[in-house]
């Protein structure tokens, strides 16, 4: 782990970072204190990180090739890239470099910079390794499909013709940031590209950049004054990990924190009601959602996938345990994608389910389990749903477990019923559809595992289909190939999707400018004040 850089800021840290409960301090004026519970950060290495927290601390201290508008997620521009061109057989993008950028150590950013962060991430072949590598880029070829053409362009050979605006999607993602070649490679170990070093540090050029990271405790940005765009603000943002809600609103309510990002309904309420704090709300590209383990022989009968999906109180649920936190949503593609279809077919109708059920050959339903991670709302989703399931005769043995066991279990497929979440990568619509809609491979020992592998839905036409979808170049044609998609895979598919996310913070009024944007790696401190 890094250090703090001095007595100074170490007693910074400790005032706002370690303030105890009965303390009554405001926070600096140049600093926002974010109160989140940021458990799930393993690296901070942007080649290898792939969960929430880290996602959105990336998306403030990187820049990437692309970037889009959070109000119209269909405009896309150049961010380390000023321009690109697409060859005339769809194989080939051409990219040239914004002059004048540099990293936060003060090296510029040029075509080689790109270029060996984008063909890191391939040769490291981290979990998130394949938004690149589904290009038809891997190991052996990365070094001649990615290659600088200049001092300050590049081009990236692609495996096939797809639709441009899918290519530039994926180069926004997390995995997509560049990294300074020369720091990073100076730390290199064992030919590691520097892994090693990048997982507690940082080598970007982004607004901020990463001053500290103490696992289960804290991280702290710091302004970069070498950042080429409108300079941040604030001289720094702490992200504070207090798990427990009912700590997040007393704090805030006292002060001691700007923003708290994870109160439940109740809480919510709560402190909407106080004249110093108001409630920040943006909908988001995350699906609340359980999958069916089609190896289970009672899930895998169509008729019981369609009953379980009339065996759940969408509005209730929605009423009470995610009350601002979502709505309703049943398809796989989430709202403000292209081609997203908005219909709910599917409501809570225990006599529809047990005709279903009756069908299938189970009129006194049967036994199944859900494993469940230990959070809100998602026990509170999996109890209610255990409720709603007795009602058709479907007795639902919850397994409560952390992160880190149900998701093994679900990703080994040894489980009933998972329940959880997904976010979307990338602002494309294949980013779902090839988890939701593709399995090219059902096999146990299958490289690549897809939400389909998971539950075990084999399904090799429509794996044909999603396959064509992203190589339609006609936005018009491509969004309704997708709305197919989705009808096809709500009526038949091993998924009970729920909900989509409506991400809320409780904020001090006095903080201004936080962005909540549409992906959980967009959320920036970039432009925020307080008064």
């Amino acid at each position: 782990m890094k250090l703090l850089r001095s007595a100074a800021a170490a007693a910074l840290f400790v005032a706002v970072a370690g303030v105890g409960l009965s303390a009554e301090a405001a926070t600096p004026k140049d600093t926002l204190v974010m109160a989140w519970q940021i458990d799930d950060i393993i690296t901070l290495d942007p080649a290898e990180a792939f969960e929430f927290s880290t996602a959105e601390i990336n998306g403030n201290v990187y820049e990437r090739l692309i970037g889009y508008d959070y109000n119209d997620v269909s405009k896309v521009f150049g961010v380390v890239a000023e321009s690109w061109t697409m060859s005339e057989d769809g194989r080939t993008m051409a990219f040239k470099i914004r002059e004048g950028k540099k990293f936060a150590s003060g090296n510029p950013i040029t075509a080689e910079d790109v270029v060996f962060s984008l063909q890191r991430a391939v040769l490291l072949d981290k979990s998130p390794a394949f938004i690149i590598g589904q290009f038809g880029l891997n190991k052996g070829n990365v070094k001649d499909k990615i290659k600088e053409t200049g001092p300050m362009s590049f081009s990236m050979e692609l495996d096939k013709p797809y639709a441009p605006s899918f290519v530039l999607y994926c180069l926004t993602a997390t995995v997509a940031s560049v990294v300074d070649k020369k720091l990073v490679m100076a730390h290199e170990k064992d030919g590691d590209l520097g892994n090693g070093w990048l997982k507690t540090n940082f080598a970007g050029s982004g607004p901020f950049k990463i001053r500290e990271w103490r696992p289960n405790e804290a991280v702290v940005l710091e302004r970069n004054d070498n950042y080429s765009g409108t300079k941040a603000p604030l001289a720094r943002v702490i992200y504070r990990h207090l798990p427990v809600t009912a700590t997040q609103r007393l704090l805030l309510e006292k002060g001691d924190i700007d923003i708290a990002r994870n109160l439940g309904p109740e809480e919510l309420s709560a402190v909407s009601a106080k004249a110093d704090i108001r409630l920040q709300k943006a909908p988001k590209g995350t699906l609340y959602y359980f999958g069916l383990n089609q190896k289970n022989p009672n899930l895998a009968k169509p008729e019981v996938r369609e009953a379980l999906k009339y065996l759940v109180d969408y509005d209730a649920i929605a009423d009470t345990i995610m009350k601002n936190l979502g709505v309703v949503h049943q398809a796989f593609l989430p709202k403000g994608f292209l081609g997203a279809i908005d219909g709910k077919p599917y409501k809570f109708d225990p006599v529809k389910a047990k005709e279903l059920l009756a069908k299938a050959g189970l009129p006194d339903g049967f036994k199944v389990t859900m494993d469940v991670r230990s959070t809100q709302p998602i026990t509170g989703m999996a109890e209610a749903i255990q409720q709603s399931f007795a009602k058709g005769g479907v007795k639902l043995e919850i397994i409560p477990g952390d992160g880190k066991q149900t998701l093994t279990k679900y990703r080994a497929r040894t489980h009933d019923i998972y329940i959880g979440q997904w976010g979307a990568d990338y602002q494309d619509p294949h980013t779902n559809a090839d988890t939701f809609a593709a399995n090219p491979n059902n096999a146990d020992d299958a490289k690549a595992k897809p939400l389909a592998w998971r539950n075990a839905w084999d399904i090799p036409e429509l794996t044909k289909r999603t396959e064509a979808a992203v190589l339609e170049r006609d936005a018009a044609k491509r969004a309704a190939l997708y709305g197919d998609l989705q009808q096809d895979v709500l009526k038949t598919g091993p998924y009970v999707v729920m909900f989509q996310q409506t991400e809320v913070a409780a904020v001090r009024k006095n903080v201004e400018n936080f962005v909540l944007g549409p992906s959980f790696d967009t959320n920036s401190v970039a432009t925020a004040t307080k008064n």
